[in-house]
């Protein structure tokens, strides 16, 4: 699958708002990249979770403003709200031969904007874990 298909698949569940379609898009050994974790977080559970936690941070004024796609990859600059606040930021996926996601990096400005998405991220990844029973 070219980059085009998978990232025509992307938009398509972003705009649904829907997070039941990432399972699908995503690989099992996906990454992802957070300005608010320092480490790389593995696995596709684990990407599926921080997505869908961002679907509700960032979803709801989430729109996308320019890309770049290149051969397995492309840049996605947004704009969003989040506690009143204007978050610009870009994501950076990568995809396999098969169209999944294999890496997923965030990157968010200005610092007062991060610190808000990292404290109502934190708030959304923790509400998940408790309604999950863990």
């Amino acid at each position: 699958m070219d980059a085009a298909a998978a990232l025509a698949r992307w938009h398509a569940v972003v705009e649904s708002r829907d997070p039941a379609g990432l399972p699908g898009l995503i690989a099992e050994d996906a990454v992802f990249r957070s300005p608010a974790v320092h480490t790389p977080q593995e696995g596709r559970d684990t990407v599926v979770g921080y997505l869908t936690a961002a679907f509700t941070v960032l979803g709801p004024g989430l729109t996308y403003e320019r890309e770049w796609l290149g051969a397995d990859s492309a840049v996605l600059q947004f704009r969003t709200d989040v506690g009143g606040l204007q978050v610009s930021g870009v994501d950076i996926i990568t995809w396999d031969d098969a169209g999944q996601i294999v890496d997923f990096t965030v990157m968010v400005r200005p610092a007062k904007a991060l610190q808000a998405v990292i404290e109502q991220m934190g708030a959304e990844l923790l509400r998940m874990l408790e309604a999950a029973g863990g």
